[in-house]
């Protein structure tokens, strides 16, 4: 059985604290030994298949049982995909969402031969809280939203779950900025980080 799971703040630091992340891998019955990649917002695409950073990258995936593969946010949305095969996991920020970083994920598990049949988007900045100037809002074409105070905003979710027509996809609602429990860069500018990890059984 695969699964994913996303962290909050309660959980702590799981980028930074080692032992915080042990704990949550023992709760989730998981290896703390995780496969992670160095985030640069970009649509760079990994295959694993051992624990360690595996380079600059926003995406990952493995074929490798017992594996957990995990990308860090605080605000940025932790996107899994959910093989029979193998399982990916996607950081996806407004540069990783307008560069295609899930699409591609998705395209490069399919090259691997593994297909992606499940997704899950986890808790990210909604649309209620991201305001935006021209040269963000010029990257989403038909994503406009308005934040609760009234100005420009983009719905990143969105964006990100176009990516992947044709999976059935589980969405978080949950904002990082606005809602409680969770860690917010643009809130705090916080260094602290969750997890999104995903593991093939």
């Amino acid at each position: 059985m695969s699964g994913a799971a996303f962290s909050t703040a309660a959980d702590g630091d799981l980028k930074s604290d080692e032992v915080a992340r042990q704990v949550y891998a023992v709760r989730l019955g998981i290896s703390g030994d995780w496969a992670t990649v160095s985030q640069v917002h970009g649509a760079n695409v990994v295959e694993v298949d051992r624990p360690g950073n595996a380079g600059e990258a926003d995406a990952l995936f493995t074929t490798r049982r017992r594996l957990p593969v995990a990308v860090f946010t605080a605000d940025c949305f932790a996107v899994a995909l959910i093989g029979p095969d193998g399982i990916g996991m996607a950081h996806a920020g407004w540069r990783g969402a307008t560069k295609g970083v899930v699409a591609a994920l998705r395209s490069e598990m399919q090259e691997a031969g593994v297909s992606p049949e499940r997704a899950y988007i986890g808790p990210g900045i909604q649309s209620c809280c991201f305001e935006v100037g021209p040269e963000v809002l010029s990257r989403f074409e038909g994503y406009t939203s308005t934040t609760t105070w009234g100005t420009t905003s983009v719905d990143i979710k969105a964006a990100v779950r176009d990516q992947l027509a044709g999976l059935d996809v589980d969405v978080s609602d949950a904002c990082t900025r606005c809602g409680s429990g969770h860690f917010s860069y643009r809130r705090d500018a916080t260094t602290e980080r969750m997890a999104g990890v995903a593991w093939l059984e």
